[in-house]
Protein backbone atom coordinates (compact mmCIF):
# COMPACT_ATOMS: atom_id res chain seq x y z
CA UNK A 1 0.00 0.00 0.00
CA UNK A 2 1.27 3.47 -0.91
CA UNK A 3 1.21 5.86 2.05
CA UNK A 4 0.79 9.56 1.25
CA UNK A 5 2.59 11.95 3.58
CA UNK A 6 1.29 15.16 5.10
CA UNK A 7 3.18 18.46 4.90
CA UNK A 8 4.42 17.94 8.46
CA UNK A 9 5.63 14.44 7.66
CA UNK A 10 7.40 15.63 4.51
CA UNK A 11 9.21 18.26 6.59
CA UNK A 12 10.38 15.51 8.96
CA UNK A 13 11.47 13.46 5.93
CA UNK A 14 13.42 16.47 4.67
CA UNK A 15 15.30 16.76 7.97
CA UNK A 16 16.30 13.08 7.87
CA UNK A 17 17.43 13.39 4.26
CA UNK A 18 19.37 16.60 4.80
CA UNK A 19 21.30 14.78 7.50
CA UNK A 20 22.12 12.05 4.95
CA UNK A 21 23.49 14.74 2.63
CA UNK A 22 25.63 16.17 5.42
CA UNK A 23 26.86 12.68 6.32
CA UNK A 24 27.87 11.95 2.72
CA UNK A 25 29.77 15.25 2.71
CA UNK A 26 31.56 14.27 5.92
CA UNK A 27 32.55 10.97 4.30
CA UNK A 28 33.68 12.86 1.19
CA UNK A 29 36.29 14.70 3.26
CA UNK A 30 38.06 11.39 3.89
CA UNK A 31 37.85 9.64 0.51
CA UNK A 32 41.46 9.17 -0.60
CA UNK A 33 43.86 6.39 -1.59
CA UNK A 34 44.79 4.18 1.36
CA UNK A 35 41.62 4.80 3.38
CA UNK A 36 39.63 1.68 4.26
CA UNK A 37 35.91 1.43 3.68
CA UNK A 38 35.52 0.51 7.36
CA UNK A 39 37.09 3.87 8.29
CA UNK A 40 34.48 5.60 6.13
CA UNK A 41 31.77 3.58 7.85
CA UNK A 42 32.90 4.71 11.31
CA UNK A 43 32.98 8.33 10.19
CA UNK A 44 29.40 8.06 8.92
CA UNK A 45 28.19 6.16 11.98
CA UNK A 46 29.63 8.66 14.44
CA UNK A 47 28.40 11.68 12.47
CA UNK A 48 24.84 10.34 12.28
CA UNK A 49 24.75 9.51 15.99
CA UNK A 50 26.32 12.84 16.98
CA UNK A 51 23.46 14.55 15.16
CA UNK A 52 20.76 12.78 17.14
CA UNK A 53 19.85 10.12 14.59
CA UNK A 54 20.55 6.43 14.07
CA UNK A 55 22.04 4.76 10.99
CA UNK A 56 19.10 3.27 9.09
CA UNK A 57 21.23 0.62 7.38
CA UNK A 58 22.92 -0.78 10.48
CA UNK A 59 21.29 -4.13 11.24
CA UNK A 60 18.70 -3.72 8.47
CA UNK A 61 18.09 -7.28 7.30
CA UNK A 62 21.30 -8.13 9.11
CA UNK A 63 23.49 -5.62 7.23
CA UNK A 64 26.62 -5.05 9.33
CA UNK A 65 27.49 -1.48 8.31
CA UNK A 66 26.12 2.05 8.61
CA UNK A 67 26.80 2.75 4.93
CA UNK A 68 27.14 0.66 1.80
CA UNK A 69 30.53 1.08 0.10
CA UNK A 70 30.63 -0.27 -3.45
CA UNK A 71 33.86 0.07 -5.42
CA UNK A 72 34.30 -0.11 -9.22
CA UNK A 73 32.42 -3.22 -10.44
CA UNK A 74 30.43 -3.44 -7.21
CA UNK A 75 26.99 -2.05 -8.01
CA UNK A 76 25.46 -1.68 -4.54
CA UNK A 77 25.40 -3.09 -0.99
CA UNK A 78 29.15 -3.38 -0.56
CA UNK A 79 30.03 -4.18 3.07
CA UNK A 80 32.59 -1.84 4.71
CA UNK A 81 35.77 -3.75 5.55
CA UNK A 82 39.07 -2.98 7.23
CA UNK A 83 40.99 -4.82 4.52
CA UNK A 84 39.41 -2.99 1.57
CA UNK A 85 41.52 0.10 0.87
CA UNK A 86 40.68 2.77 -1.67
CA UNK A 87 43.11 3.06 -4.56
CA UNK A 88 43.89 5.89 -6.95
CA UNK A 89 41.51 5.72 -9.90
CA UNK A 90 38.70 3.89 -8.07
CA UNK A 91 35.12 5.00 -8.02
CA UNK A 92 33.10 4.31 -4.89
CA UNK A 93 29.35 4.49 -4.37
CA UNK A 94 28.45 5.46 -0.81
CA UNK A 95 24.81 4.75 0.06
CA UNK A 96 23.62 6.14 3.39
CA UNK A 97 20.43 6.13 5.44
CA UNK A 98 19.32 7.83 8.65
CA UNK A 99 16.46 7.45 11.08
CA UNK A 100 15.45 10.78 12.64
CA UNK A 101 12.23 11.58 14.50
CA UNK A 102 10.64 8.38 13.23
CA UNK A 103 11.33 9.01 9.55
CA UNK A 104 13.98 7.72 7.14
CA UNK A 105 16.44 9.49 4.88
CA UNK A 106 18.21 7.70 2.02
CA UNK A 107 20.64 8.96 -0.61
CA UNK A 108 23.72 7.79 -2.50
CA UNK A 109 26.62 9.36 -4.36
CA UNK A 110 29.47 7.88 -6.38
CA UNK A 111 32.83 9.50 -5.69
CA UNK A 112 36.08 9.57 -7.62
CA UNK A 113 39.19 8.48 -5.72
CA UNK A 114 41.92 10.79 -6.96
CA UNK A 115 42.22 10.98 -10.74
CA UNK A 116 39.94 8.61 -12.61
CA UNK A 117 39.81 7.58 -16.26
CA UNK A 118 37.74 9.51 -18.76
CA UNK A 119 35.58 6.40 -19.21
CA UNK A 120 34.72 6.33 -15.52
CA UNK A 121 34.16 10.09 -15.46
CA UNK A 122 31.71 9.82 -18.36
CA UNK A 123 29.85 7.03 -16.54
CA UNK A 124 29.49 9.16 -13.40
CA UNK A 125 28.28 12.19 -15.34
CA UNK A 126 25.75 10.11 -17.29
CA UNK A 127 24.41 8.33 -14.21
CA UNK A 128 24.01 11.56 -12.24
CA UNK A 129 22.36 13.22 -15.23
CA UNK A 130 19.94 10.30 -15.59
CA UNK A 131 18.89 10.76 -11.97
CA UNK A 132 17.70 14.29 -12.69
CA UNK A 133 16.01 13.18 -15.89
CA UNK A 134 14.05 10.70 -13.80
CA UNK A 135 13.20 13.36 -11.22
CA UNK A 136 11.83 15.62 -13.97
CA UNK A 137 9.19 12.96 -14.65
CA UNK A 138 8.15 12.64 -10.99
CA UNK A 139 5.07 14.83 -11.27
CA UNK A 140 1.50 14.18 -10.18
CA UNK A 141 -0.47 12.46 -12.92
CA UNK A 142 2.54 10.65 -14.39
CA UNK A 143 3.26 7.06 -13.52
CA UNK A 144 6.35 5.31 -12.18
CA UNK A 145 7.05 4.09 -15.71
CA UNK A 146 7.68 7.68 -16.83
CA UNK A 147 10.63 7.83 -14.41
CA UNK A 148 12.15 4.52 -15.48
CA UNK A 149 11.69 5.26 -19.17
CA UNK A 150 13.53 8.58 -18.85
CA UNK A 151 16.49 6.98 -17.06
CA UNK A 152 16.64 4.01 -19.43
CA UNK A 153 16.28 5.97 -22.65
CA UNK A 154 19.05 8.41 -21.74
CA UNK A 155 21.61 5.92 -20.42
CA UNK A 156 21.04 3.24 -23.04
CA UNK A 157 21.41 5.87 -25.77
CA UNK A 158 24.98 6.29 -24.47
CA UNK A 159 25.65 2.55 -24.58
CA UNK A 160 25.34 1.82 -20.86
CA UNK A 161 23.47 -1.02 -19.15
CA UNK A 162 20.59 -0.41 -16.74
CA UNK A 163 20.44 -2.83 -13.80
CA UNK A 164 17.10 -4.64 -13.61
CA UNK A 165 17.34 -6.62 -10.35
CA UNK A 166 17.53 -3.57 -8.07
CA UNK A 167 15.17 -0.60 -8.08
CA UNK A 168 14.20 2.58 -6.27
CA UNK A 169 11.40 2.57 -3.73
CA UNK A 170 8.88 4.39 -1.63
CA UNK A 171 10.10 5.66 1.74
CA UNK A 172 8.71 7.06 4.99
CA UNK A 173 8.65 5.54 8.47
CA UNK A 174 10.24 2.50 6.79
CA UNK A 175 13.19 2.60 4.44
CA UNK A 176 11.49 0.48 1.79
CA UNK A 177 7.83 1.16 1.13
CA UNK A 178 5.58 0.89 -1.92
CA UNK A 179 5.89 1.55 -4.80
CA UNK A 180 8.97 0.06 -6.42
CA UNK A 181 10.64 2.56 -8.78
CA UNK A 182 12.57 0.76 -11.55
CA UNK A 183 15.18 2.54 -13.65
CA UNK A 184 13.65 1.10 -16.80
CA UNK A 185 10.14 0.81 -18.17
CA UNK A 186 7.49 2.42 -20.31
CA UNK A 187 5.64 5.69 -19.93
CA UNK A 188 2.10 5.26 -18.67
CA UNK A 189 2.80 2.07 -16.72
CA UNK A 190 3.23 1.47 -13.01
CA UNK A 191 1.83 3.25 -9.97
CA UNK A 192 0.18 6.63 -10.41
CA UNK A 193 2.23 9.49 -8.94
CA UNK A 194 0.24 11.63 -6.50
CA UNK A 195 0.80 14.55 -4.16
CA UNK A 196 2.22 13.36 -0.85
CA UNK A 197 4.18 10.44 -2.32
CA UNK A 198 7.79 10.12 -1.15
CA UNK A 199 10.07 7.96 -3.28
CA UNK A 200 13.75 7.27 -3.80
CA UNK A 201 14.98 7.41 -7.39
CA UNK A 202 18.36 5.69 -7.73
CA UNK A 203 19.83 4.84 -11.14
CA UNK A 204 22.35 1.99 -11.04
CA UNK A 205 24.11 2.16 -14.38
CA UNK A 206 26.81 -0.19 -15.69
CA UNK A 207 29.57 0.68 -18.12
CA UNK A 208 28.97 -2.66 -19.82
CA UNK A 209 25.99 -5.00 -19.82
CA UNK A 210 23.01 -4.75 -17.47
CA UNK A 211 23.71 -8.18 -15.97
CA UNK A 212 24.76 -8.54 -12.34
CA UNK A 213 25.75 -11.30 -9.92
CA UNK A 214 25.15 -11.55 -6.18
CA UNK A 215 28.14 -12.15 -3.94
CA UNK A 216 28.70 -15.00 -1.50
CA UNK A 217 28.46 -12.55 1.41
CA UNK A 218 24.73 -12.26 0.72
CA UNK A 219 24.91 -8.53 0.06
CA UNK A 220 27.40 -7.31 -2.50
CA UNK A 221 26.06 -7.02 -6.05
CA UNK A 222 28.65 -6.93 -8.86
CA UNK A 223 28.53 -6.47 -12.61
CA UNK A 224 28.73 -9.82 -14.36
CA UNK A 225 31.29 -8.57 -16.89
CA UNK A 226 33.50 -6.91 -14.26
CA UNK A 227 33.05 -3.41 -15.70
CA UNK A 228 32.45 -0.41 -13.42
CA UNK A 229 29.03 0.68 -12.20
CA UNK A 230 27.77 4.00 -10.80
CA UNK A 231 24.92 4.80 -8.43
CA UNK A 232 23.27 8.09 -7.49
CA UNK A 233 20.13 8.47 -5.37
CA UNK A 234 17.81 11.25 -4.27
CA UNK A 235 14.75 11.09 -2.05
CA UNK A 236 11.91 13.21 -3.42
CA UNK A 237 8.40 14.20 -2.39
CA UNK A 238 5.64 15.19 -4.77
CA UNK A 239 4.28 18.51 -3.55
CA UNK A 240 1.80 20.70 -5.42
CA UNK A 241 2.20 18.41 -8.40
CA UNK A 242 5.99 18.60 -8.70
CA UNK A 243 9.04 16.84 -7.32
CA UNK A 244 10.78 18.39 -4.34
CA UNK A 245 14.23 16.92 -3.66
CA UNK A 246 14.43 16.21 0.06
CA UNK A 247 18.03 14.97 0.07
CA UNK A 248 20.95 17.13 -1.09
CA UNK A 249 24.26 16.95 -2.94
CA UNK A 250 25.03 20.59 -2.09
CA UNK A 251 27.02 19.69 1.02
CA UNK A 252 29.16 17.34 -1.08
CA UNK A 253 29.81 20.12 -3.61
CA UNK A 254 30.97 22.38 -0.79
CA UNK A 255 33.54 19.77 0.23
CA UNK A 256 34.73 18.69 -3.22
CA UNK A 257 34.48 21.89 -5.24
CA UNK A 258 36.19 21.35 -8.59
CA UNK A 259 37.35 17.88 -7.47
CA UNK A 260 33.86 16.41 -7.76
CA UNK A 261 34.80 14.07 -10.64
Amino acid sequence: MITLKTEEEINLMRAANQLVGRTLAEVAKHIAPGVSTLQLDKIAHDFICDNGATPAFLGYGGFPGSICTSINDHVVHGIPRADVLLQEGDIISVDCGTKLNGFTGDSAYTFAVGEISEEKRALLVATKTSLYKGIEQAVAGNRVGHIGEAVQRYTESLGYGVVRELVGHGIGHDMHESPEVPNYGRRGTGALLRNGMCICIEPMINMGSKNVVFGDDGWTVRTKDGKPSAHFEHCIAIVQGKAQILSSFDFIKEVLGDREF
